[in-house]
């Protein structure tokens, strides 16, 4: 994260004589950059690039992009408490009671709805001990992001989440990554010599789209095994829940660039399964931070179900998806599947609706209940609206996106099957 000024270290000693030191693991009030003080828990210690300590904090009920490293300063070290939640008033977060985003409380039974319609992840409780066991390993390895912020391009960019680079390099405050072939590097001189010598201009691999400054590049994950593991470390340093670093081989990667006179700019991508059995068209899906909220990321997943149209099959991202996926998806579901309701009509069925558009049935089917446009009638999920409501909807939410896929500038063809293994005769 951008670092703010820090005092000296003659200020930190006085600070030091007057006040306790903070515990790791306890929780206190901690003044955040909107100069509100809100309860924090102490998860790491370290000494600063000017040398003196900091502390690694995660704001209780904040998302971990939130987490980030503090001066002692920003600490109330008079309000320790054990459990933040047996607080009252504006210092505290309640998390026992389930909102749906509203002061409205909902039940467990609702929330459980509304969890699986949102691809909301299960607590540990929920799992099974196999599945809780490995996501509180995740959790604890991932807990401390120590890169605070990266250089890429001409953007100096705030990192959200703990990425596993190698030890010399994760951490490390600050690194420089090359916009091009994605080496990474802790040193600004080593990242301008290495520009120097660069002669990477875009992603490797087959150019399969192109209109006006947008291009998208296919790489396979088994020819380009570096390019594709340092897009991945690139990637976790802004996805909190992704373990995919260095088994990249069975995955295709889909890499959008913007093209200017310099070259080819990484914009953001998605990769895919080269063969997956639960029938996901995405693995991952990432829009860099600068060039989030431009269309980016619906432009990726309608590419990814236009690959789905022309291979034949219908398909589903993986879950878990990350917030911004899940907001993604599920703005793109709406749009697409209002705009064919409106030119098929009321009557047409489910089924119909997936295979018009290569959404899963599950998702279809989800979709339309969060907008409860259907019901459950013998069996069957049928629409149960009016066409007026219908037209009204359509004209609210399905705006022509800023970015839309040109199949007359797709360039791309179903794979071929393998081809069958000859015997040889003895």
């Amino acid at each position: 994260m951008a670092e703010s000024g820090r005092k000296s270290d003659i200020g930190k000693e006085n600070y030091d004589k007057q006040q306790p030191m903070p515990e790791i693991g306890e929780h206190y009030l901690v003044k955040r950059s909107d100069n509100t003080l809100h309860a924090a828990e102490i998860i790491q210690s370290r000494h600063s690039e000017s040398g003196t300590q900091e502390y690694y904090v995660h704001y209780e009920g904040f998302d971990r992009r939130l987490d980030e490293w503090i001066d002692p300063e920003r600490l109330d070290l008079t309000s320790k408490f054990e459990d933040p939640q047996s607080k009252s008033g504006d210092l505290t977060i309640s998390l026992a009671d389930f909102t749906d985003g509203t002061d409205r409380k909902i039940t467990r039974n609702q929330k459980r709805k509304h969890d699986e319609i949102n691809h909301v992840q299960k607590t540990f409780a929920e799992m099974d001990p196999t599945t809780a066991a490995l996501e509180k390993e995740h959790e604890a390895i991932t807990k401390v992001k120590y890169i605070d912020r990266i250089q890429f391009g001409k953007y100096e960019i705030d990192a959200w989440y703990f990425s596993p680079y190698p030890e010399e390099y994760g951490k490390q405050p600050k690194l420089w990554i090359c916009e091009f072939c994605l080496k990474y590097m802790k040193l600004e001189k080593s990242f301008r010599y290495h520009q120097s010598q660069c002669t990477w201009r875009h992603p490797p691999g087959k150019e399969i789209y192109r209109k006006g400054t947008i291009s998208v590049f296919e790489v396979d994950g088994k020819d380009w095994k570096i390019y594709c593991q340092n897009l991945c470390l690139l990637a976790k340093l802004f996805l909190d829940h992704k373990t995919l670093y260095f088994d990249v081989e069975p995955f295709m990667f889909y890499i959008l660039v913007e093209v200017d006179r310099y070259g080819c700019h990484l914009v953001g991508y998605f990769s895919k399964e080269k063969e997956s059995p639960d029938g996901n068209n995405l693995a991952c899906i990432l829009t860099l931070p600068p060039h989030q909220r431009k269309g980016y990321g619906k432009f990726l997943i309608a590419l990814s179900y236009e690959l789905s149209v022309i291979e034949g099959v219908v398909g589903s991202p993986e879950k878990p998806l990350s917030d911004l996926g899940k907001l993604s998806y599920r703005s793109y579901w709406t749009s697409v599947l209002l705009d064919c309701i409106y030119k098929m009509g009321v009557k047409v069925s489910m089924r119909e609706l997936e295979r018009v558009t290569s959404i899963a049935y599950t998702d279809v089917v989800s979709t339309l209940q969060s907008l409860n446009l259907i019901r459950y009638w013998k069996g069957n999920h049928i629409l149960c609206v009016t066409p007026k409501l219908i037209e009204e909807l359509y004209q609210k939410i399905c705006k022509k996106p800023s970015l839309t896929v040109e199949s007359t500038c797709l360039r791309w063809e179903k794979p071929s099957s393998k081809p069958p293994v000859k015997v040889s005769k003895r």
